[in-house]
């Protein structure tokens, strides 16, 4: 492997924000200085240059459905982002909820080579919320975070015996705090908007309700509990609340939550549906509030590609979910622009520690892994095409500010200026 520099980008290590080149050797940062020289550089100039982004909550359909998505495509799409490194959920066919499926998972993002890809394990078997799955057996395999997501986890006793087997362990538990009562044949939040297209509504409560519940047990157990997708007022307050009683909580909001109001969804345009839904713009401004303030922990792209069939139907009929890997930087930078320590806090740094990925996330210093992330925020671009197999996205068209120059995975280049390494561009 040859040397490689990053030069004259603003390094953001562990005693701050300093302007400098990275040597890199071996997959090892080896030098951080001034006029560096290597076999290779990439020219950073008004680029930040951090740890390379850890996604918390990635959909990559395989195995079940490669059609939308597999794991191939999926860390293509991560690459382009910026990511290092993506938690898989384990909503497949079969779910992840066994310990030779979640090997089958590292061995494939492995051979793929661009991203660590580390599987989440199911809750219960099968996701069907009605006995535990092996976690004994996921564990052995590496899994560290466990949801059902795509479901809430919706009985208590269930959920109080995931949280003390995890909470021995120090594992995660991540939930999808949808209720499915409140929730049932709901298509968009309840307001006004819902009221103006006559449409079935999903209450804000239908989350709040559920992590009510699960701060109670988190209390009652000593789990590590995490908040997924979080999309309203009310479960900022609640996130808040149990920090300042020193639970173990963390939580993550999406791009597509911090970017997008209900207001997009009387288009009835299928791109904008999702789940939990786009709130009103009150939640919205208290997602940015969170997220600004530390009470979020982690931007998670919760990127769900779905086939044109799936998605090209009347909205009622379409299924939830949007794309976002390759935009999620570019879009936080947009609508809820952080300074760089806070960017990369959010984006790597906080992610990776819950996550457990301890060789991501961390700041640039000699000796750690090259797992790098180069940001420029002030370039302005339009998204036009995708590498991922699946294009259900709103980001087409939308002016954003900031762009991923360039991602750095065992210190080899795996994306240059939205490219993946070795991967065609669709449109």
């Amino acid at each position: 492997m040859s040397d490689l520099v990053l030069t004259g980008g603003s390094v953001l290590t562990e005693d701050g924000v300093v302007e400098s080149d990275v040597l890199i050797s071996d997959g090892t940062i080896v030098e951080i200085g001034i006029n560096l020289a290597a076999d290779t550089i990439i020219e950073c100039d008004g680029a930040w240059v951090g740890p390379g982004f850890v996604d918390l909550h990635t959909h990559l359909r395989e195995p079940g459905e490669e059609w939308k998505e597999d794991i191939s495509s999926g860390s293509a799409a991560a690459a382009a982002g910026g990511y290092t490194a993506i938690v898989a959920m384990p909503n497949t066919d079969p779910a992840v909820d066994a310990g030779h499926l979640a090997m089958f998972i590292v061995d494939r993002g492995r051979s793929t080579g661009l991203v660590d890809v580390r599987p989440a394990g199911a809750v219960s078997m099968g996701r069907h919320g009605e006995q535990l799955a092996h976690l004994d057996e996921l564990w052995e395999a590496g899994v560290r975070v466990f949801t059902d997501d795509g479901d809430a986890v919706a009985d208590a006793g269930l959920m109080r015996q995931a949280m003390d087997y995890l909470a021995t362990r120090g594992g995660v538990i991540a939930q999808h705090a949808v209720d499915p009562g409140l929730a049932a044949a709901g298509q968009i939040h309840e307001g006004a908007v819902s009221s103006l297209l006559g449409m079935s509504a999903i209450p804000a409560e239908a989350e709040e309700i559920i992590i009510a519940r699960d701060l109670r047990l988190a209390e009652l157990t000593g789990a590590r509990y995490h908040v997924q997708h979080l999309s309203t007022a009310g479960g900022v307050e609640m996130i808040a609340a149990a920090k300042t009683r020193g639970l173990e909580v963390t939580a993550e909001v999406t791009p597509h939550h911090l970017a997008f109001d209900d207001s997009m969804v009387a288009t009835t345009d299928p791109a904008y549906k999702v789940m939990p839904p786009l709130r009103s713009i009150e939640h919205m401004d208290a997602l940015r509030a969170g997220l600004r303030d530390g009470t979020i922990d982690a931007v998670a792209t919760d990127h769900a590609p779905h086939a044109a069939h799936d998605k090209d139907v009347p909205f009622e009929h379409a299924a939830n979910g949007i794309t976002g890997l390759e935009w999620a930087a570019a879009v936080v930078n947009t609508v809820a622009p952080l300074d760089p320590v806070s960017f990369y806090t959010r984006m790597a740094v906080a992610p990776a520690a819950i996550a457990g990925t301890p060789d991501h996330g961390r700041w640039v210093a000699v000796g750690n892994p090259a797992h790098l992330a180069v940001f420029d925020p002030a370039h302005e671009w339009v998204p036009e095409r995708t590498v991922s197999r699946s294009s259900n996205t709103p980001y087409f068209g939308m002016a954003l500010q900031g762009r991923v120059v360039a991602t750095v995975y065992r210190g080899a280049i795996t994306a240059r200026d939205g490219s993946p390494a070795a991967v065609a561009l669709t449109s």
